[in-house]
This record gives structure tokens, sequence and C-alpha cells, in this order.
């Protein structure tokens, strides 16, 4: 199968097209230079929750080290491989973009041993709220949290980006979002259908850069060994491939290479594997692919190697004694901040402290801390350092 290579010169007509949008929930006058997922993309560059990123932890936590991989370097290279893809298939690059940058916008601090966390307390504080979902942060983030604008709050994006940053979502959380929103960007959870072509290669994009960013900071902190990987099928046969085209090659340059090439497999099996779903179901614009079944997917038979890569990195690293060791201690920097603030909402932001709900601010609140900011109000707060 041919695949293209350069800048698809027209949007397919399965593509989601700006001036079909859905349109936003507050209107405005449309941009004279950009089309209205651009300036989505652009207002989610330059708003507080993106800046907060760098300092949010992936798997390592920021003090552990300069070159891991945070919130905002993943967010950024979901965003790449989003766009390479998206052009290959004729889709909308900026509604990708726009997407692949605000997908984490609602993590919390510590990466999922936060979430987890955070979670816990919700649940307890409040049984019948249905939890904390990072996702459905993350909405919360662009449609209310963010003040920059005198007529609304949040970001007031367009219906396509929101949907899109709405990845998971319960049904009770689906069917909250649906009173208040009939026919939103949550119906899709209580009705079966699909998000748009786009929201659905962010998925897939994300998924296949934490799998190679995992692996190479694993081998960076020496949790992971290069012949550990050995282990991992998916990633040995790009390691065999490169020696065997390099011979000699090793260290880092040969991690390197291998994990290039095991991107570079994961995006051509995603551009195939698409383009054949496209050709078999033939949607004839963005509309109809949302009624279909999940059109960009990965080939049968490369699920079996990711999910086993997958069990190799829960094993042997977000297992692995140092990393548990980090989690609990976040998790209980996340639990003691959470208490201490519904004890004494007095000792949060007096916009926070005034909020009628005190466990939705207490969250909103504990939810947009960045890890170090996270661990200096655990310690003025408890007077423990657990860092």
């Amino acid at each position: 199968m041919q695949r293209l290579s350069g800048c698809a010169a027209v949007l397919q007509p399965y593509a989601s097209h700006p001036g079909r949008s859905r349109g936003r929930r507050h209107p405005e006058p449309p941009a004279p230079t950009r089309d209205d997922f651009q300036r989505d993309r652009d207002r989610i560059v330059h708003c507080t929750a993106f800046r907060r990123l760098v300092y949010k932890t992936q798997v390592f936590l920021n003090h552990e080290g300069d070159l891991f991989r945070t919130r905002l370097t993943h967010s950024l290279e979901v965003a790449q491989l989003g766009r390479s893809i998206a052009r290959s298939l004729g889709l909308n690059e900026d509604l990708v973009e726009a997407i692949a940058l605000a997908h984490d916008l609602g993590h919390t601090p510590f990466g999922h041993a936060g979430q987890d966390a955070l979670d816990e307390c919700t649940r307890r504080a409040d049984p019948a709220g249905g939890g904390f979902e990072h996702n459905l942060q993350s909405l919360r983030v662009v449609d209310e949290l963010e003040e920059r604008y005198p007529s609304f709050d949040g970001l007031n994006l367009t219906f396509e980006t929101r949907e899109g940053i709405l990845k998971h979502c319960s049904r009770r959380h689906a069917e909250r979002l649906a009173a208040t929103e009939p026919g939103g960007v949550a119906r899709r959870f209580l009705d079966g259908t699909r998000p748009s072509l786009e929201a659905q290669l962010c998925n897939l994009a994300d998924e296949i850069a934490y799998n190679a960013h995992d692996i190479d900071d694993g081998v960076r902190s020496g949790l992971l060994t290069p012949e550990q990987l050995d282990a991992a099928p998916m990633f040995a046969q790009h390691a065999a491939a490169a020696r065997r085209d390099h011979p000699g090659l090793a260290g880092r340059r040969l991690l390197f290479e291998s994990v290039r090439r095991m991107l570079s497999a994961q995006v051509y099996d995603v551009t195939d594997a698409t383009r054949a779903a496209l050709a078999e179901h033939r949607p004839a614009d963005a509309d109809e692919a949302r009624r279909m079944p999940a059109l960009v997917r990965f080939a049968d038979a490369s699920r079996q190697p990711q999910r086993a890569l997958k069990r190799f990195l829960q094993e042997n690293l977000y297992r692995h004694p140092q990393v548990v060791d980090t989690t609990e201690r976040a998790k209980t920097v996340v639990r003691d901040l959470f208490a201490a603030y519904l004890d004494r909402p007095g000792d949060m932001p007096a916009a926070f402290a005034a909020k009628a709900d005190r466990v939705q601010a207490v969250t909103d609140y504990v939810a947009g801390m960045t890890d170090r900011f996270a661990l200096k109000e655990h310690q003025r707060l408890t007077g423990r350092a657990l860092f």
C-alpha cells in the first residue's frame, strides 16, 4: 500500500473541516487569519494549565533528573506523532495537535500515582460523586477553570477539540455532562458512537508515544537494562535489525535507533491499517465516521506484541521497587493535601476557598498543582518532607 509523503493537498471528506465545526459554547466572531481549530491550538499553548505540565510527572519525578519526560514533553511527542499520521491520512492536523496538547491538562501532580490517590480521596469524601477522572478534569480545565477571557470561563474551545479531550468518561459522569449539555461531548459514551477520526488518532498516538519514551527513560534511569529489553519482542526485533544494519552499534545510539525504528513501525502500522478500514467502510463525512466502528486502528497482528510490551513495562519499570517507593510517597502527599484543605479550606487561595462545593474546590486545587508546588505545600501544612 503506497504511503503519502509531504503535506496532503486537501482534507479528505471524512476529516473534521473547521468550516463545518459544531462550534463553541459561547459564539465568537471568526478570526481573520486562523480557522477555529488553529485558534483552539493557540489558546491551549498560551493557557496556564499547559505551562504547568512541564513540572508534572510522566513516570519519574521532576527532581529525579533533568532529561526525563514530563507531561509537557509527552504531550509534544503525542502531537508530533499525531500530526505525522494525520498528514498521511488527510485528516485535520491542527485539530489533532490541539487535542494532543490538551489531553493531559487535567492530570494531577505525580502522574498516575497522584491520579489514583485523588480518585481515592474524592470517592471517600463524596461517595455519590463518581471519583476523579483526569480526562474529565482536562475538559473541566478548558471549560471552566482557565480564567483568561472577560466574557466566559475556560477557553471556549470548539466541540471537536473538547470531544477529543474527553478520551474516557464513566457512565455516571457522562450522564451528568449530558444533562447540562444535551447532545454534547459526553453523548457518545451513552449511545455508543465514536469521536472524530482525529480524536481516535490522538488516542493511538498517545499509546505509541508513552511506550517508546518509557523505554528510553527506563534505561536512562538505570531501572531497565538493554538485556532486559530483549525479553520484549516488540522492541527486541528492532534492536536486532539495528545491530544487523550497523555492526558494533551499542549503548545509547543503539537504544535510540531501536526506539526510532519501533516508533516508525507503529506509525506505518496505524497508517496502513486505517487506510484499509477507511477503504472498507467508506465514510462520506466526519459525522458518518462517528457512527462506524473505530476506523483509526492498529493492525490486528500488532496487538499481541503491544500487549506484551505493556506487560513488560508494568512488571519491570512501573512496579520496580524504586518506582513503587516513589509512588507511595507521592500518594501520601496527595492524600495529606486533600485532607488538610478539606478540613481547612482557608489554607487554599480565596477563589477556591469561597466555592460552595468544597470537595470539588479541593479537587480542582490539588489536581492543578505541579509536583514541586505540591511538595512545598505539603511541607508547609504538615512540617514533613517526604522527598
